[in-house]
């Protein structure tokens, strides 16, 4: 018999958590969660704010890793950037506003293609996350940027404009009541860059609390990285 998939189901994926050393001598705690068939894909999952209690156990992140490598074959990076903690564990360092953490994502983006040998990957911000992809996220081997509900809170003009040198896609969901950058704001803003693709989203906030805003922002990063497992099934 079928059941329906809740805020708390956790689907079969093999899960191992692991640590990561960065340039500057930190050691960060992350977990992969892969799916037991081939990989379609990867997403490598860059958390909120940690001083306003973003980790990589913030829900949007935890549930893309109980449900997605089973249900769209994708495995799911997430870590504690430095000063971080969560259920998993504490990264070592402190907080530094986004500048620091660009080691943080160096290190990760490095370990995801050189240790795990990940492929199709993508990055995944969401508030905090996305000033992180979008000012060092430049490995030339991910795929593209997903930003879920971008404040641009720290990027500058000039590293918006970095991205119109790079191709790569850069898709951006802003939710219609947006505490930070609704999407009236987030055209204005993101108008510097040409390519990227901006998503209204109907009814959502910043923090995507509710399972119709869960399901729209998997989808979406289905969408993207495996699109062949679309729609996504609500039941297991």
């Amino acid at each position: 018999m079928s059941e329906i998939i809740r805020a708390n189901t956790v689907l079969p994926a093999v899960r191992t958590p692991f640590t990561v050393r960065t340039a500057d001598g930190l050691t960060l705690i992350g977990e992969i969660a892969r799916p037991l068939d081939k990989p379609t894909g990867a997403i490598l999952c860059l958390h909120p704010l940690p001083t306003a209690g973003g980790m990589m156990d913030s829900h949007l992140f935890k549930k893309a890793a109980n449900r997605l490598p089973a249900l769209a074959g994708i495995s799911v990076v997430r870590f504690n950037t430095r000063g971080t903690a969560s259920d998993a564990g504490r990264s070592e360092g402190h907080f530094d506003n986004g500048v620091g953490e660009g080691l943080d994502l160096q290190a990760m983006l490095s370990y995801c293609f050189d240790e795990l040998q990940l492929t199709n990957l993508w990055v995944v911000g969401w508030s905090f996350g996305t000033d992180l992809a979008l000012q060092h996220a430049k490995d030339p081997r991910h795929k593209g940027l997903i930003l879920l509900s971008p404040p641009l809170r720290t990027s500058t003009p000039e590293q918006l404009m970095y991205w119109n040198s790079d191709s790569r896609p850069m898709i951006a969901l802003i939710p219609e009541f947006d505490d930070y950058l609704p999407p009236a704001q987030a055209r204005q803003r993101f108008s510097r860059i040409e390519h990227v693709e901006l998503i209204a989203v109907d009814g959502a906030k910043h923090l995507w609390v509710g399972e119709p805003s869960v399901y729209r922002v998997l989808s979406e990063i289905v969408r993207r990285v495996a699109p062949e497992r679309l729609p996504l099934p609500t039941q297991f």
